[in-house]
C-alpha cells in the first residue's frame, strides 16, 4: 500500500526545490474491478490497479500542471522539473493561487461520512455471480428476447491532497455497483431499457433479482414503441433523467461559464428561477452518499448551501480562481482531476419534492408526453434554448396509452424551469435527489 502522505510531501518538496512558489498535489490510489456476464458465462473481466499523482506548481502568476503513475524518486523529481518549467512558459493568470491559512479546512478526513465499506472486497467469482444472476432474472420474466449487457463492479480508492502552505488530508471512498440492460423484439421492433444500482456499502445494495426483473419490465413497457403527435403539449420528466433538467441550471450557475459571460444565467443573480416554493440545496455531509466530500480540491471546508432559496437564485458555484475573477469568495466547491487544475463543481444536490405521486401528475397533465430517456443534446449556453431527441410513454386523459420513440422536445430553459411541478418520487440514496419534474407547453416533434 502506497504511503500517500509522503509520496505528497515528496513531491511538495521536489517542486519547491526545481523552484516552485507554491504547489499542490492530488494522489488516489485505488483498485476497480468489474465483471460482464452473457448468456450465464464470463464475457469481460477486468481489474485496475494502479496510483496516479498530480502536482500543480505555481511560479508567480503562472501556474502547470503534471501527472504520473510511478512513485519513483527519480519520477517525482522529474515532475516537478517539467511542471515548473511548463509554468515559466505559461500565461500569467491574476486569479490563481493556494488558499490562505484561514481559509483551509481544520478538517482532514471524512469521518462521519461513512464514504468507506471496510467489508472484504468481493472476489471475481462473487462479482460474476450477482451479473449472472441478474441475467438470469431479467431473462425469466417472458417477452425478453436477450440481455445486452449484465454487470457487477467494485472500486475503492484512498484521496489524498496537500498543499505547500500547510493543508494535508484524505480519505478512502468505496463503491459496489449492479447493472443490466434487457431487450425485446428483433429487428426493426427491438426496444431496450435498463436498472442499475450503486452504492457505498455492499449491504445496502438490492438485489441481482431485483435490478434483472426491474430491466426487464422496463424493457417491455416499451414494445410497439412509435413517434408521438406533434404540437405543443406538456412534458412529464421521470425521475430517473430529471436530474440533467436541473443539471443544466447548475451549469448555468457555474463560476466558470459566468466568467466568461457564457451562461443564460449570467445576469439572474437574485433573480426568480424557479417557482418561489421550490429551493436547490447543496449538502456535502450526507452520510453514505457518492458526493459527499469532506473538503474541497483546494483545501477549504464544505458546507452546506443554499443555492436557490424559495426560487431565488442566491449565489453562483466557485473555487478560488473564479471567486477571485468575480469577486466573491469560494464556495468551496473546487474539484480537479490529477492532470488538471481546480475548477468549480457540485456533488450532493437536492430540489423540493412535491405533494404529488408522478402518478398523480400523469392523472394532472392530461394529454402529453412521459419522458424515460433522453438521447443527444443541444443547449445554447448563452440563450438556454433547449432541444433533446427523447423516448417515453404517451399519455392521453391522464393515463399512459403507448411507448414513444424518435422524438424531439423543445423550449426554453428558463421558461421551462419556472413552471416546474416537482413530484415526491426523489430516491434519497442517489447524490441528487431530484423528482419527476412536470414542465408545460414544451414543443414535440414526431409524426
Amino acid at each position: 500500500m502506497h504511503d500517500l502522505p509522503s509520496l505528497s510531501q515528496a513531491l511538495l518538496d521536489a517542486a519547491k526545490k526545481a523552484g516552485a512558489d507554491s504547489a499542490d498535489t492530488l494522489a488516489v490510489n485505488g483498485t476497480s474491478v468489474s465483471i460482464d456476464v452473457r448468456d450465464g458465462k464470463l464475457e469481460q473481466a477486468e481489474r485496475s490497479e494502479g496510483i496516479d499523482l498530480g502536482l500543480r506548481v505555481m511560479v508567480g502568476q503562472r501556474q502547470a500542471c503534471v501527472a504520473a503513475s510511478d512513485t519513483n524518486p527519480d519520477t517525482l523529481t522529474q515532475m516537478a522539473e517539467r511542471a515548473v518549467a511548463m509554468a515559466k512558459m505559461a500565461p500569467e493568470d491574476p486569479h490563481i493561487g493556494l488558499a490562505t491559512a484561514d481559509q483551509l479546512s481544520d478538517v482532514r478526513d471524512a469521518q462521519g461520512l461513512e464514504l468507506f465499506d471496510a467489508t472484504n472486497e468481493p472476489s471475481a467469482a462473487e462479482l460474476q455471480e450477482d451479473a449472472r444472476r441478474t441475467e438470469a432474472a431479467a431473462l425469466s420474466i417472458d417477452g425478453i428476447s436477450q440481455v445486452q449487457a449484465a454487470s457487477a463492479g467494485y472500486s475503492a480508492r484512498e484521496i489524498h491532497l496537500a498543499t505547500s502552505n500547510g493543508f494535508a488530508g484524505g480519505y478512502r471512498r468505496t463503491d459496489r455497483a449492479i447493472s443490466c440492460v434487457a431487450i425485446t423484439g428483433s429487428g426493426l421492433e427491438m426496444e431496450r431499457d435498463y436498472d442499475s444500482d450503486v452504492r457505498i456499502f455492499q449491504a445496502d445494495l438490492r438485489s441481482p433479482e431485483d435490478v434483472g426483473h426491474r430491466a426487464a419490465e422496463r424493457t417491455l413497457e416499451r414494445a410497439g414503441a412509435r413517434k408521438p403527435k406533434t404540437g405543443a403539449f406538456p412534458v412529464l420528466f421521470d425521475e430517473r433523467i430529471s436530474s440533467s433538467l436541473i443539471g443544466h441550471l447548475l451549469a448555468a450557475v457555474n463560476g466558470s461559464g459566468i466568467a466568461r459571460g457564457s451562461s443564460w444565467l449570467r445576469d439572474a443573480l437574485d433573480d426568480t428561477v424557479l417557482p418561489p416554493h421550490l429551493s436547490v440545496i447543496e449538502d456535502p455531509h450526507r452520510p453514505r452518499i457518492s458526493g459527499s466530500r469532506p473538503f474541497d480540491a483546494e483545501g477549504l471546508r464544505t458546507s452546506k448551501r443554499s443555492i436557490i432559496n424559495d426560487g431565488v437564485l442566491t449565489g453562483w458555484t466557485l473555487d478560488l480562481a473564479t471567486g477571485r475573477q468575480l469577486g466573491m469568495d469560494s464556495t468551496a466547491n473546487a474539484q480537479r482531476g490529477t492532470s488538471y487544475p481546480p475548477s468549480p463543481g457540485l456533488g450532493n444536490i437536492t430540489l423540493t419534492p412535491g405533494d404529488q405521486t408522478r402518478a398523480d401528475l400523469i392523472a394532472q397533465m392530461g394529454t402529453g408526453l412521459l419522458v424515460t430517456s433522453l438521447i443527444g443534446s443541444s443547449i445554447n449556453p448563452n440563450t438556454g434554448d433547449y432541444s433533446r431527441g427523447a423516448s417515453g410513454f404517451w399519455v392521453e386523459n391522464g393515463e399512459i396509452t403507448y411507448a414513444v420513440n424518435e422524438c424531439t422536445i423543445a423550449g426554453n430553459l428558463r421558461e421551462m424551469l419556472r413552471s416546474i411541478v416537482p413530484a415526491n418520487d426523489g430516491r434519497p440514496h442517489l447524490s441528487r435527489v431530484i423528482p419527476s419534474l412536470l414542465v408545460e407547453g414544451l414543443t414535440l416533434a414526431g409524426e
